[in-house]
Order: C-alpha cells, then sequence, then structure tokens
C-alpha cells in the first residue's frame, strides 16, 4: 500500500459477503466497547432489515446499524424476565421467510454461551441460510481489559470456561467439581454472580486455596467497567461489599495477579504499574532476565 493511499469502509466492505435476503446472520457483538465490534458484523448492522438483539449489546453498537433497520429487542437476562429461545428462533424463521436480510446479534461471540448452536439448528431444521460470525467473548475481552491475561507462560498454559447457571438454577450439575478444581490452574466462570457464594464455596469443597486469588470484573470493557481484586474465601463477602453488578466475570488463579503489571487502563487514570514480577508470579517461575 502506498504511503497515504485512503481506505473506505466502502473499500474494505467490497471484499466481504453480503447479507442477503431471506438469510440470518448470527453475529457477535463483542463484549461491549463498540470498537471491538469486527468489520464483517459491521457491515451486516449496515446491509439488514433487522436487528433482532440481546440485552447485552450495547447502544454504540446499535446505533451503527443502517437507518433502514428495525432494531428488536429479544432480551435474555439471566434472573429476569426475557423472551424465550423458542420464541425468538421463530421470529428469526419468520423474518427470514419474508425475504429480509436477518441479524441476529448477540453479546461477545454467539457460539460461547450464548445459544447460537440452538438458533442455527433451529434455522437448519427450517431450511433457512445462515452464516455465522465470531465475536470477541467476555471470557477473553472483558480479562483483556482488566489487564489479566487469560494465559501466561509464567501462570498457566491452561485455562477453562464455564457458566455458573445451571438448568436448576443452582450449579450446572454435569460439571465434575473436584476434577475441575485439581486440573485447571484458571478458571473463568460467565454468569455467575448471582451464584458466587454456592460457586466459591463448591471450589473450596473441591480443593482449591482458600487464599486464591479471584478478580470479578463487572460490565467489562465499557465505561462503567469495575474490577474487584479478591480472595476464594472472601469473594463473596467482598462482591456483597462492593455492590458488584451483573454482567460480570469471575477468574480464579495466579494470572490474576498479573493485573498489577498489566492494568493499563489504570495507568491511563494514574496507577503506577509493578513491572517486578517477582512479587507475583510464583516462586520459582520467574524467568531469567533477557528470556
Amino acid at each position: 500500500m502506498s504511503a497515504g493511499k485512503q481506505i473506505t469502509l466502502n473499500t474494505i466492505f467490497a471484499g466481504m459477503a453480503d447479507l442477503e435476503s431471506g438469510w440470518v446472520w448470527l453475529a457477535g457483538a463483542g463484549p461491549g466497547d463498540p470498537g471491538l465490534v469486527s468489520l464483517l458484523t459491521l457491515k451486516a448492522l449496515q446491509q439488514a432489515d433487522v436487528v433482532v438483539y440481546d440485552a447485552l449489546v450495547g447502544q454504540g453498537v446499535l446505533d451503527m446499524a443502517g437507518e433502514q433497520a428495525v432494531l428488536e429487542f429479544a432480551g435474555k437476562r439471566g434472573g429476569q424476565p426475557s423472551a424465550k429461545q423458542a420464541d425468538i428462533s421463530d421470529r428469526l424463521v419468520q423474518h427470514a421467510t419474508s425475504g429480509k436480510k436477518v441479524l441476529r446479534l448477540k453479546g461477545g461471540d454467539p457460539f460461547v454461551f450464548g445459544r447460537g448452536g440452538e438458533e442455527a439448528r433451529h434455522l437448519v431444521e427450517a431450511k433457512i441460510p445462515f452464516r455465522v460470525v465470531p465475536g470477541i467473548t467476555a471470557g477473553i475481552g472483558g480479562l483483556a481489559y482488566a489487564g489479566i491475561p487469560v494465559t501466561d507462560r509464567h501462570t498457566n498454559s491452561a485455562v477453562t470456561f464455564l457458566t455458573g447457571h445451571g438448568e436448576d438454577g443452582g450449579l450446572s450439575k454435569d460439571i465434575d467439581w473436584d476434577a475441575l478444581a485439581k486440573s485447571s490452574p484458571v478458571i473463568v466462570v460467565y454468569m455467575a454472580l448471582s451464584r458466587i457464594k454456592q460457586m466459591t464455596e463448591q471450589f473450596l469443597r473441591s480443593g482449591r486455596r482458600p487464599d486464591e486469588a479471584v478478580a470479578v470484573i463487572s460490565k467489562a470493557s465499557t465505561p462503567d467497567q469495575r474490577v474487584l481484586e479478591t480472595t476464594l474465601a472472601r469473594a463473596a463477602e467482598d462482591v456483597a461489599k462492593a455492590k458488584m453488578v451483573a454482567p460480570a466475570m469471575i477468574v480464579l488463579g495466579e494470572n490474576t495477579k498479573l493485573r498489577a503489571g498489566l492494568d493499563w487502563q489504570g495507568a491511563m487514570a494514574g496507577r503506577i504499574l509493578d513491572a517486578d514480577l517477582s512479587g507475583i508470579i510464583p516462586q520459582g517461575k520467574v524467568p531469567p532476565k533477557g528470556c
């Protein structure tokens, strides 16, 4: 590309697929910051006749929709009145059958705890063509905005993502909690704020240390983001005292301690970051200088 060459959105969009009439695109809007929306999702927002969106999709993202787009709320929030999943899936089919260009817009990624797979299967049964547009899930993007790496070679080479909601309102029964507690150095929990006491008690029973580092990230990547640093034993009490609100992510593991040196948003506000890993990374894992 020559110096000074101007590239417009139309130029970029020209090489991408179009959202066509009678199609449904299942797209992720990212964790909150409109700047994290993919270019393909942005193109779909501009082309869609109807945008069926979830409660976690922010107004800044919806403002990117074209003037012709009808915005249809299909809010699904844990513990709150929500549209039934079957009704949402049927609505997608109805819109597509009528010849509309349909964008199904979900917070984060449609295939990560977003029921995108269920909706896609419903479209397959109805013989509706569809496309999946991945988004940045909160378990990755939200942690990055909090200054917490999902993985770091000095703390963990594996991570587990799970949801805090079981079908009966309690914790998920299809998880082997003891095996999880022993095998995964870092655990990222979606939608767990209302069950944080049950969750932390279960991890303690399964063998995690009471003093294990925990971070709770509320409204990740938005202007209202808040991050609480605590321990497994104190997490439920500290969350209540701090009045943390959903949506929120809960992270267990040594990687959360790296926030002391990587809180880039805090640095923008004047926080002095700690560049000395020896006080953060477990003893014996600090690499020699130059590595």
